[in-house]
């Protein structure tokens, strides 16, 4: 049996894999989960790292690192210091060494929209070849104000049970750190572990025609899809235990 390392999500914490773990337990896996240091502005993608690192137990357990939505910039760099024998990325974006996210999918932005993120192009020599892949966020989403609970309600959680959505409205965190949009990601390249996506194809933050293509060219697989919004962990955790 394996041990699943649950990683979080932006503005998510510990509580947001509570309805997902006991159909892993039921299955004999092990978990662990944490608390990411998101509410600290100056946390740092390696200090994100560290937290999963630190609440990892000492085990000869495979262990599979699963990264949803902000944590998919995180997950290869715990791989670079712990064993792992899996990455499984669920709605998430996906990093590359020596580029931030916001390099990635500026060009796509118009001129207010890169001037709101104070953005500073790098060598467009460097950057052209993300020029040909689909948008990354779904548009709609883009510019929103997450700590706003109808923002919420409408792209985090609008396919989930009433009580859930509200549950999870109530549990939502401060996303003050943004290191996983602006800062320039330490990976010199991805780890060579066994890597899965999983697309969730209602998804209405991250795109999904996004995510199949970064998938089959930044990792080199075909994504599994699943009919569910971004939170597949809160709207489906059944099928989502089922597929990890």
């Amino acid at each position: 049996m394996s041990l699943f390392c649950l990683v979080h999500g932006a503005f998510q914490g510990i509580w947001c894999w509570d309805l997902l773990i006991p159909y892993l337990e039921a299955k004999g896996h092990k978990t662990v989960a944490m608390d990411l240091p998101i509410e600290n502005a100056s946390a740092t993608l390696s200090q994100f790292a560290d937290a999963v690192i630190q609440a990892l137990p000492k085990t000869d357990d495979d262990i599979v690192l699963v990264g949803h939505s902000m944590a998919g910039t995180i997950i290869p760099l715990v791989a670079e210091a712990v064993k792992v024998r899996q990455l499984v990325f669920v709605a998430a974006l996906l990093p590359y060494p020596g580029i931030s996210t916001l390099d990635q999918f500026a060009h796509h932005q118009d001129d207010d929209t890169r001037k709101s993120f104070n953005y500073e192009p790098k060598d467009p020599s460097i950057l052209e070849q993300f020029h040909d892949e689909p948008d990354m966020f779904e548009p709609a989403s883009v510019g929103k104000d997450y700590a706003d609970e109808a923002v919420l309600r409408d792209f985090f959680f609008h396919d989930c049970p009433p009580d859930v959505t509200q549950w999870a409205i109530m549990k939502s965190r401060s996303q003050q750190s943004m290191a996983y949009i602006f800062e320039t990601n330490p990976l010199k390249a991805l780890p060579k572990v066994e890597r899965k996506y999983i697309v969730c194809t209602d998804d209405r933050i991250l795109s999904p025609a996004w995510s199949r293509y970064a998938a089959r060219k930044r990792l080199g697989v075909d994504a599994i899809e699943i009919p569910s919004g971004h939170c597949p962990h809160l709207s489906r955790p059944d099928f989502l235990a089922s597929l990890l």
